[in-house]
C-alpha cells in the first residue's frame, strides 16, 4: 500500500505553518474560518494515518479514496468545536487519537458506493479543495449550481445540460448554458479563500485573468 503524496505538503504557504503545535493549528483553524491554509496543514500532518487506516478498510484503492475525502469532510466540521486544552500538556497525543477516533467513526458508518457510482478523483480534488469546494459550492444560486455539478461532476456537455433543462420547462440553449457556466465558475472561485487559490490553483487571487477550475470537478456525494 503506498500512501499518496500532496505536493501542498511543499507549497510555501503550508510549510511555513509545520512549526506550530496541534494546539496551535486548531486555534488558528478556529479563529480564522475564512482562511483555509490551517485546516491544509493539519490534513498534510494527519493525512498518512488517516489514509493507512481509510485503505485497509475499504474494498477497493476508489472507495478508499473516497472514504478518505468523506474522513476529511468530517474533521473539518469537527474541528470547529475540538477543545485540547482540558488535555493537560498531552495535546500532541490527545489531537492524533481524536483524528484517529474521528476517522473509525466515518470507517464505521460508511455506506460506500459501488465503484462506477463514485465520481471523486483523489488527485484533481484533494480532500481540502474538496471541502471548500463544496462550501462554494452552496453559495452558487441553485440554477448555476445545477449547470456546475452536471458539467464538473457527470461530465455533462452543454448540449446534454440544456436538453435536460428544457425537458424540465426552462427554456435555454446550449450557448446560454456556456454562459452561465462561465459566470458559475467564476462565482465558484471567488467563494474559494484566497489562500486555497493559491494553494491548489497556482495563481495569486490579485492577478487573475481566466478561470482555472474547469479543470476540477466539483464533487457531490
Amino acid at each position: 500500500m503506498q500512501i499518496p503524496h500532496f505536493p501542498e505538503s511543499k507549497h510555501p504557504l503550508i510549510k511555513s505553518l509545520f512549526h506550530h503545535s496541534d494546539q496551535e493549528l486548531l486555534t488558528l483553524f478556529q479563529r480564522h474560518r475564512s482562511e483555509g491554509k490551517y485546516f491544509t496543514a493539519i490534513f498534510c500532518r494527519y493525512s498518512p494515518i488517516v489514509y493507512t487506516l481509510v485503505r485497509h478498510s475499504a474494498r477497493s484503492p476508489v472507495q478508499a479514496e473516497y472514504l478518505f475525502a468523506l474522513t476529511w469532510r468530517h474533521i473539518y466540521h469537527e474541528l470547529g468545536g475540538m477543545d485540547l486544552r482540558e488535555d493537560y500538556g498531552l495535546e500532541s497525543t490527545s489531537f492524533q487519537n481524536q483524528i484517529i477516533n474521528l476517522t473509525a467513526v466515518c470507517i464505521n458508518q460508511a455506506d460506500l458506493p459501488p465503484v462506477e457510482s463514485i465520481h471523486y478523483n483523489l488527485k484533481v480534488a484533494p480532500p481540502p479543495l474538496w471541502c471548500y469546494l463544496e462550501m462554494a459550492l452552496e453559495q452558487l444560486p441553485p440554477a448555476v449550481r445545477l449547470m456546475v455539478i452536471m458539467a464538473g461532476t457527470f461530465h455533462w456537455s452543454e448540449t446534454r445540460i440544456a436538453a435536460y433543462l428544457q425537458a424540465e420547462g426552462e427554456m435555454i440553449t446550449p450557448a446560454q448554458v456556456r454562459t452561465e457556466l462561465q459566470e458559475g465558475y467564476e462565482l465558484l472561485e471567488a467563494a474559494l479563500p484566497d489562500d486555497i487559490r493559491v494553494v491548489y490553483l497556482g495563481v495569486e487571487a490579485k492577478n487573475r485573468e481566466e478561470s482555472d477550475l474547469f479543470a476540477v470537478p466539483v464533487l457531490s456525494e
